[in-house]
């Protein structure tokens, strides 16, 4: 039977969108070049629901795109409800609702996938000549962007050589021809390092990549986990079931048996091609492209009806911040915890673009511990910066735990007003990066270091666990009682 619930398969977490009014079937036709992508970008900037597409000209029959499938939603009305349902939780969960939840999954058993022969992926297979990934509804999704990218919101499947590590990893790829595709394997990162070693043995590394994964497994894909930890397995722990896969065509890999569009092939130890320019994750669309490796598809499977989800990256927020910065959050918080450091929770803001991490402290505990300011700072970084997490996020802001650090309000007043230009600050500039850090220098980016800093928001009595002035606000300034009589009479003082 194939796995239902809104985590481990796709069609059940649209079929829940469309049901809460989260998601818009669109039957209108749209065009793949440019207004997929116009759409979707709007719908990220006015928080509307997710734009299914199921009427593509060019494309083949059938087949349907989804754009934001982890866009934000209205606020009050299940603002993180897409997010949240890729882990089958309540669409008002918040964001520490779904960090802990990721969490608590980190210390779970790994249940395995199972291994199944009942596989919806595979109703329509296409191998060889008939494979042509040209006729498939790949968008354009920027006017900025050097080609039509199909991999925005799917992921790689790839295993070692000696069989030990399978790795599911998010990574974009752009429609290179007829049967291939090119797109970046950095070296720092799990698809580089499998590919390495392949490449390592002459021999080409073999892979497969998901779209319309359970997702769940998408999200975890985009987690940065340790090297050499199968995703699949956190995936089941994190939904309490196996996730069901099924062998694929060729080079005896799994895959998600429920997945609307699976791609099958290798990826060449030695061939590239230009890759980009592409809109980015940071908001900016730069004119360089570079050379990358060439993906060569071999076989074709999907449902019927297949859905294409697509990410047009670029202002935040959007997927590579929701899914990508709510994961970075959750691994962040759990290596700072098992340090033992004082940080009751970490988030990276979505509107930084994953440019920065915020940590709240909890100012007794750092009390507790008589730390200075420069001690906890280098504690901080030598755990972060040295961890897969920390390579992905170049600074780290520390604020009090009396600031909601999922609101980015009181993140700007923290800074504005308990930043010390001077004192505050402390750059790390021999700590290894990403090289995609937009202000980096070409030495840094090509080095792979530098631009990491940690920034202190912590005011000097809060090393010794209290807090100069108190916050004037609705919430803390008056009575609760009062509080509530001024809510529940809201409408009667003539507000909506």
């Amino acid at each position: 039977m194939t796995q239902h619930g809104p985590a481990l398969n796709f069609r059940d977490f649209l079929d829940d969108l469309l049901t809460a009014g989260d998601a818009v079937a669109i039957d209108v036709p749209v065009d793949p070049e440019l207004e997929v992508g116009a759409i979707t970008r709007r719908v990220y900037e006015t928080r509307a629901p997710a734009p299914l597409f199921a009427s593509l000209p060019g494309s083949v029959p059938g087949f349907r795109i989804l754009g934001a499938p982890a866009g934000l939603s209205t606020p009050g009305k299940g603002e993180y409800g897409r997010l949240a349902a890729h882990f089958g939780l309540p669409r008002h969960s918040t964001p520490r609702d779904i960090v802990e939840k990721l969490i608590e999954a980190m210390h779970a058993t790994p249940l395995p996938p199972t291994v199944t022969t009942h596989a919806p992926c595979k109703e329509n297979i296409r191998t060889g000549d008939a494979v042509d990934l040209e006729s498939l509804p790949v968008p354009l999704l920027h006017q900025e962007d050097g080609g039509r990218y199909l991999g925005t919101y799917g992921f790689h499947v790839v295993r070692s050589p000696d069989g030990t590590w399978t790795s599911w990893s998010v990574a974009r790829t752009m429609l290179h021809g007829r049967t291939t595709l090119v797109g970046p394997a950095m070296p720092q990162q799990h698809l580089g390092m499998i590919h390495e070693m392949w490449r390592a043995q002459g021999l080409p590394t073999p892979w497969a990549m998901v779209f319309g994964a359970p997702p769940a497994a998408l999200a975890a894909a985009g987690m940065p986990l340790p090297a050499h930890v199968s995703e699949d397995g956190y995936v089941g722990a994190l939904t309490g079931s196996p996730v069901e896969v099924v062998r694929t065509e060729t080079h005896g890999l799994y895959v998600p048996a429920n997945a609307e569009i699976v791609l099958e092939g290798h990826i060449s130890p030695d061939e590239t091609g230009w890759e980009g320019p592409m809109g980015e994750y940071h908001g900016y669309a730069f004119a360089e492209r570079k050379r990358q490796p060439v993906f060569h598809v071999e076989t074709l499977t999907h449902r019927d009806d297949p859905v294409l989800p697509v990410c047009a990256a670029g202002l935040p927020p959007e997927e590579n911040h929701t899914i990508w910065g709510t994961m970075i959050s959750a691994a962040s918080l759990d290596l700072l915890r098992s340090a033992g450091l004082p940080v009751d929770f970490a988030w990276c803001s979505y509107e930084a673009a994953t440019c920065w991490i915020v940590l709240a402290i909890d100012i007794q505990r750092l009390a507790q511990l008589r730390l200075t300011q420069r001690q906890l700072v280098d504690s901080v970084a030598h755990v972060l910066f040295a961890s897969h997490p920390g390579w992905l996020v170049p600074k780290v802001i520390l604020v009090a735990d009396d600031i909601d650090i999922t609101d980015i309000d009181q993140v700007v007043w923290a800074m504005a007003t308990r930043y010390h230009p001077g004192t505050g600050e402390y750059g790390f500039p021999h700590a290894p990066g990403i090289p995609m850090v937009p202000y980096l220098t070409p030495e840094e980016a090509a080095e792979g270091r530098g631009g990491k800093a940690v920034i202190s928001c912590l005011q000097p009595a809060q090393f010794h666990g209290t807090t100069h002035g108190s916050t004037a606000s609705f919430r803390t300034s008056y009575p609760r009682s009062l509080q509530q009589y001024v809510i529940d009479n809201w409408a009667r003082y003539g507000y909506r």
